[in-house]
């Protein structure tokens, strides 16, 4: 499978996940007992729409194809033209934070939440497309996160899920093996760490969510590669029902395990139903077209 390939599955794989996960996020299921005078109330499936875990992962991507370095300023740039021109959905509250005073001038390296309250997932949401450029360093990697979330956590779990990605497309994962093994190799000791040893070899996803599914980096990420782990077992389409069905932050859960498992299986292996509920969207021609644009110019043809 080519690098294409894999990147177009890759960012595919996550935006379905966004967009099909964004409907349900910290839903509470109704108790089955309750009783309904006129009869059960219709039930409706919620309408695809992308969040910011697309939106800022485009973003990402364009700052790639304008600036061959990916300075921390050049993702900047996108983020602050996405922010100025209200483009971006669900925002969260450290990324917000960070939007507000770079809006008016502050340094890239001050403006990222810090202490407990940073350790969120907006910083591996977005961070898959830095993994195709391997020659980006982990110190690289952290001055990216920092941008909005200045927490060692929120970093390590950005890292593994670049780590995740780097071992598909160095063929050392093939989704037959425990890709957790591989990532805690290569990660500081964290919660982040200690979560991924503590569910690596438990079978069950909804196990694994009991233990947490919200935002907090700790819950989220291992949470999305243990999905992405099962893919060779269970498909995509049902790795997104079932961190569904878990609930939680689960837009993003669903979107990082996407872009594990579409990096994995490309573009060809995600099922042209799922393809075409994106294409209704109104965003699909500019998420295809900031794709291709990326795979031309670095020559991944």
């Amino acid at each position: 499978m080519t690098k294409a390939e894999r990147f177009e599955g890759c960012i595919i794989g996550g935006v379905i996940g966004d967009a099909f996960g964004s409907g349900y996020e910290n839903v509470v299921k109704e108790k089955e007992d309750i009783f309904y005078l006129f009869g059960n109330p219709e039930i409706k499936e919620p309408k695809w729409q992308i969040t910011d875990d697309t939106q800022l992962t485009l973003a990402t991507i364009e700052a790639i194809i304008n600036d061959e370095k990916v300075k921390p300023e050049s993702i900047i740039n996108q983020f602050l033209k996405y922010y100025k021109k209200r483009k971006l959905r669900g925002i969260g509250a450290s990324t917000l934070k960070s939007l507000k005073e770079l809006s008016f001038g502050g340094h890239w390296s001050q403006v990222g939440r810090r202490g407990e309250y940073a350790a969120g997932n907006g910083a591996a949401m977005r961070i898959a497309p830095i993994a195709f450029k391997e020659e980006i360093t982990n110190s690289e990697i952290r001055d990216i996160c920092i941008i909005t979330h200045n927490n060692d956590e929120a970093y390590i779990g950005a890292r593994s899920v670049v780590i995740a990605i780097r071992e598909i497309l160095n063929r050392n994962w093939n989704g037959e093996t425990n890709l957790i093994d591989l990532i805690i190799e290569q990660i500081p000791d964290t919660r982040v760490r200690d979560r991924l040893i503590e569910i690596k070899n438990i079978e069950s996803l909804k196990e694994i969510g009991q233990l947490g599914s919200n935002g907090y980096v700790v819950n989220s990420v291992p949470l999305a590669i243990s999905a992405a782990n099962k893919i060779r077992e269970i498909g995509i389409e049902e790795m997104y029902l079932q961190l569904i069905e878990i609930g939680g932050d689960t837009d993003t859960n669903c979107s990082i395990a996407g872009q594990i498992a579409g990096a994995l299986i490309g573009r060809k292996g995600i099922p042209e139903k799922l393809v075409n509920n994106l294409k209704e969207l109104n965003e699909f021609e500019w998420i295809d077209r900031t794709i291709n644009k990326l795979i031309k110019k670095e020559g991944w043809l």
